[in-house]
């Protein structure tokens, strides 16, 4: 499993963290800052998931006209690792 951190941009979230098993698939999602309730809930619905599932159920997600969101950010991270270490 490699581990990757990601620091988001335009939310409240400062950092967000996750692995990746040799399957894509989605574990341990964590977030430091941003709502408890929304980060705990979109890392907990993560877990267990593919990458690729995620982003496209997540991707594009507005939080108060931001332009993003935690689960956007979360979209974004997910394809940079799998863009930089999977060669996707």
């Amino acid at each position: 499993m490699r581990q990757f951190t990601y620091q988001p941009r335009g939310v409240c979230s400062q950092r967000l963290s996750f692995e990746l098993d040799e399957n894509e698939v989605v574990h341990n999602v964590r977030f430091l800052g941003g709502c408890p309730g929304n980060t705990v809930g979109v890392a907990t619905l993560a877990e267990g998931h593919k990458a690729t599932e995620l982003i496209k159920m997540l991707k594009n997600i507005d939080c108060g006209g931001r332009g993003t969101s935690c689960p956007d950010q979360l979209a974004i991270a997910l394809q940079q690792a799998l863009t930089q270490a999977l060669g996707k």
